[in-house]
Formats: structure tokens, C-alpha cells, sequence
């Protein structure tokens, strides 16, 4: 990034990855594809980011000693079928091999205390890999289409916040966020604390307790002008 400064040993980022077909040029491939706007956040909070798209599970032990850090991006519907459900009509064709990838690699950065920002999917994979369980079709639950005002699309609404939390602790007791998202958190899974609504009560933010930086969030703080969850995460891996 250009005129970006680092420290003498600037933090590696891991951020998840899409595995999906790409055009470019005279080409159409399979792809590891993210927005750019995760690559720019990381680097305006003078880290280093690392693109991880889903691999066999033996990369993980290795991304976990050499990353100093990771964000769990957003994405496609976690499988319905790994917190016991049939899928909802609404609810997008399962990618096996991402649920996979990053749900070991969810699990490894919890066992070894490594610091995490879990978005949108990732907030909700989080829930999946402690036991919980999502509401697959928002709207049917709250009503209308809030939280997600279009494909592609993203809505700005406040979110109250406790400022008991490390979320807190960062952000205050409310803030403004950049939303799309069609589920949400319904069995709030183990060892995890809610710790940010909306004002119709739709979870927007959960904490593992115990864990030095493990926070899930509904919205994309990378699409945001605010950077302070983003320099949190790289703080929080720095030291």
C-alpha cells in the first residue's frame, strides 16, 4: 500500500478466502478471491495481510504458528447441516469445502489463544463451532429486509453495545455499522457471550470468554471509515 509505514516486524493477518470461478483477462478459472477492502483495512493498521483460502486441513497447524493473527471473512451460508437442521429455501447451496477449511482453522486459533475477528459468516461459523445454531431466513423472523436491503448491497443502522466487553472497551456503547447479512445467530453457542443488538434484537456481536481477542461481529468493519475493531485485532496480534 503505498505510503504505508510498519514497525520493524509488522503482525501477519491471515484473512479467509472464497474459492470461486473468476474471469480475467482472456481467462475463466477457479480463483481465491476477497474485496479488497479487507487487504486495505489491515494494511492502513500497519499489518501485514495473508490471503487463506480454503486448503487441506494439514496447512492449518502451520498457519496457526506463523500467523500473528486472523480474521474469519464473510461469505456464503455455513452448512445448515452442521448445527442439525434441513436448509431453508433461502438459504444458499453449502460450500463443504470452506465450512471444512475454516471451521479447523476456527478451532485451532481457539485452542492455541490466537488472537480473531470472525465477519459476518465468520461471526456465524464461530456460533456453529461452539454448539450453536443460526436463523436461516431473517426476514421471516423480524420482518422486512433490514438488515440486508438488496444482493450486494450493504445497510447502515446503529447497534447498542456492552460496555463491559473488549467490544465495548474498543467501540463505546453504540455504533454506526455497515450490515448485509440474511442470518443471524439463534442458540447462542458455548462459552460465548453476546455483547452487541440491534434495536430488533437480532444478535450483531459475540465474545468467546477466556480468549485474549476472539470477537464476532455481523457487520464489515472493513467497509468502514472507522478503524478501530480492525486496530484492535492487529494490536492485540502485535503484542
Amino acid at each position: 500500500m503505498a505510503g504505508a509505514t510498519y514497525d520493524a516486524v509488522p503482525p501477519l493477518i491471515g484473512i479467509t478466502a472464497n474459492l470461486e470461478p473468476a474471469r480475467w483477462g482472456d481467462w475463466v478459472r477457479e480463483a481465491a478471491l476477497l474485496p479488497v477492502a479487507y487487504q486495505r483495512a489491515i494494511e492502513r493498521a500497519r499489518a501485514v495481510p495473508v490471503l487463506v483460502p480454503p486448503s487441506v486441513r494439514g496447512t492449518v497447524p502451520i498457519l496457526i504458528e506463523r500467523l500473528d493473527g486472523l480474521i474469519f471473512s464473510g461469505g456464503v451460508d455455513v452448512d445448515p447441516s452442521l448445527y442439525g437442521e434441513e436448509p431453508h429455501e433461502e438459504t444458499a447451496p453449502p460450500q463443504p469445502h470452506r465450512d471444512r477449511f475454516e471451521l479447523a482453522l476456527m478451532r485451532a486459533a481457539i485452542d492455541a489463544d490466537l488472537p480473531f475477528l470472525a465477519i459476518g459468516r465468520g461471526m456465524q461459523a464461530l456460533n456453529v463451532v461452539r454448539e450453536g445454531s443460526l436463523i436461516q431466513h431473517l426476514p421471516e423472523v423480524v420482518g422486512g429486509h433490514a438488515h440486508l436491503p438488496g444482493p450486494g448491497r450493504l445497510g447502515r443502522h446503529s447497534v447498542q453495545i456492552s460496555v463491559a466487553s473488549v467490544l465495548g472497551k474498543t467501540l463505546g456503547d453504540h455504533a454506526e455499522v455497515a450490515s448485509g447479512h440474511h442470518q443471524a445467530v439463534r442458540r447462542l453457542g458455548k462459552g460465548l457471550s453476546t455483547v452487541a443488538w440491534a434495536d430488533d434484537q437480532v444478535i450483531e456481536a459475540i465474545e468467546l470468554q477466556g480468549h485474549r481477542f476472539g470477537i464476532g461481529v455481523q457487520w464489515h468493519p472493513e467497509e468502514s471509515d472507522d478503524p478501530r475493531l480492525i486496530e484492535a485485532l492487529v494490536a492485540e496480534a502485535r503484542d
